[in-house]
């Protein structure tokens, strides 16, 4: 391989590396994707540039083609297309803000990850560096977000090394001395593993037997029972009678994942079921962006598809506290947690219906950012998965 050629080919394969490695699904090694603005900043052309960021991008997201190919039960193709459709809002950003002005490139990369982490380029900011600011700085809340943000605009400078010898050194420390987040009191989540049937069943014995899982659940202090993305499938007024009928008598409050459906199209929603009555509690902010998301439809003269709340609904009541729900999609992404942790809940919602993802590392993924922006707001999480 000729000389000039061997330092863009070892970035490139770095980049793969550190897509790869640090979104693997361990919280614990997240702070690895802040290798890639050094690995952007190093690239000596712009086509170098482009290219480290499609192989970070791509590898961190790697799981998307089997999980498309799982949903519609169709070969790759399908899943290789919007892989690639994906990563090219990433792509493009980064590789616009690219510069060879050393003394620029701090203020390109911050301009960069901003609109990854906002929309509209922020509704594909998948495996964002700043999500390990959570590893890096524990409980360190909006002061740990500056402080992950000064260090990601610290990479690309020609200070890069010690910069980087800093981070390590935050890494080492939490590392040693972290902790999962703290199940709050009086809450249980439930994890389901009832694959595709989940939400597309809505036989009576199904519902019977999800209602006999929250009564074996909610036992002792248990007063909130979580179920998944989807559990209750459509919301309609004879789902509504059954599960508040089945919960009279009980001091137990549900939150489970529905879908209210109208002439329109749907909302994915989370609905809050006691005893007493029910209520819909939180419409998804930000539905997965094309299965789900499909705002071209309209501009077709056609209905259907996820309406999406882009800031609406940062949290929620239940009982007397404050929760940031995040319904799947939204724990990939930035700006829905960061809008939900501007308001200071009390406890984290990370619900999904995650049976599609089965042979990839998609839901650890989802798992591990919401676990470390938990940590970093010291909030704690209820996780609820249907697998």
């Amino acid at each position: 391989m000729r000389r000039e050629y061997l330092q863009p080919t070892a970035l490139i394969v770095g980049s793969v590396i550190v897509g790869w490695v640090g979104w693997s699904g361990h919280a614990l090694l997240l702070p690895l994707a802040l290798a890639f603005p050094v690995l952007w900043a190093l690239a000596r052309t712009r086509l170098t540039a482009a290219v480290v960021s499609a192989g970070y991008f791509l590898a961190a997201s790697r799981g998307l083609p089997q999980g498309v190919a799982n949903f519609y039960s169709s070969d790759l193709w399908p899943g290789l297309l919007l892989w690639f459709f994906a990563s090219a809002g990433f792509v493009i950003v980064h590789t616009s803000f690219w510069t060879t002005r050393t003394g620029a490139r701090s203020g390109h990369y911050l301009l960069a990850a901003a609109l990854m982490a906002i929309p509209p380029f922020g509704i594909t900011g998948w495996a964002h560096p700043i999500t390990a600011a959570g590893v890096l700085f524990p409980g360190w809340g909006w002061w740990g977000l500056a402080a992950a943000t000064a260090g990601l605009m610290g990479l690309v400078t020609r200070m890069w090394p010690a910069v980087a010898i800093a981070l390590l050194g935050f890494w080492a420390w939490s590392a040693a001395f972290w902790t999962e987040p703290t199940l709050p009191e009086a809450w249980q989540g439930v994890d389901l593993e009832l694959g595709a049937s989940l939400g597309r069943d809505t036989s009576m014995q199904r519902y019977r037997d999800l209602i006999a899982t929250v009564t074996d659940r909610a036992s002792g202090d248990i007063r909130h029972v979580v179920l998944p993305e989807s559990a209750l499938g459509f919301w309609t007024p004879t789902v509504e009678r059954l599960w508040v009928r089945a919960l009279r008598g009980t001091n137990v409050t549900v939150i489970a994942g529905a879908a209210v459906v109208d002439a329109g199209g749907y909302d994915n929603v989370l609905i809050a079921i006691s005893g007493d009555e029910s209520r819909l509690l939180y419409r998804e902010r930000m539905p997965v962006p094309g299965s789900m998301w499909q705002p071209w439809r309209p501009l077709l003269g056609a209905s259907g598809g996820a309406r999406a709340h882009f800031f609406t609904s940062p949290f929620v009541t239940v009982a007397d506290s404050r929760a940031a729900p995040l319904i799947c999609y939204e724990q990939l992404i930035v700006w829905p947690v960061l809008h939900s942790m501007f308001h200071d809940p009390d406890v984290v919602i990370a619900v999904g219906n995650g049976w599609w993802t089965k042979g990839t590392s998609i839901v650890a993924i989802q798992r591990a950012s919401t676990q470390a922006w938990a940590r970093l707001f010291d909030k704690p999480v209820i996780f609820s998965f249907n697998t």
